[in-house]
């Protein structure tokens, strides 16, 4: 499975830390930048990942800035996108069983890089449950039109 992943300067290092952990896990990685730790502009990033899950070239994406927020807002924004800000692991968890989450956004101001590992392989291996999830998740589009 391939992961599409992209980070600030806020976030480079975690980035940096999670693609070889990713990788280990066994998935391809393909990143979409920031390419170091200078000041850089989180919705460039953001949406470049957001257009390669939307057009479903990747099946999840992850974005970490300072907070996670800022590009949990930027990727929000494309068709199709579900991003979800994750500070542990019932968050990251809950975030794919009910919400069928995409995107998994990260504070690297916010998480441990050992937190952020965790987060990480639980929202990878957390399967959409389906059912009556499905119903709101298609809502969620209809409603807004994206």
């Amino acid at each position: 499975m391939k992961i599409a992943i992209a980070s600030d300067h806020a976030g480079f290092n975690l980035k940096e830390e999670l693609k070889n952990f990713i990788s280990g896990l066994g998935y391809e990685i393909r990143d979409y930048g920031a390419n170091n730790a200078e000041s850089s502009d989180y919705p460039d990033f953001g949406f470049e990942v957001a257009k390669v899950i939307s057009s479903k070239d990747f099946k999840f994406g992850i974005l970490i800035c300072g907070t996670g927020i800022g590009m949990s807002i930027v990727a929000n924004k494309v068709m199709g996108v579900r991003a979800a800000v994750c500070e542990s692991i019932e968050s990251a968890k809950y975030s794919r069983l009910h919400n069928d989450a995409n995107i998994l956004c990260l504070g690297a101001r916010i998480v441990t890089i050992e937190n952020a590992k965790e987060i990480t392989k639980i929202f990878l291996e957390t399967e959409f449950e389906g059912g009556r999830h499905s119903k709101r998740i298609q809502k969620i589009h209809q409603l807004t039109g994206i």
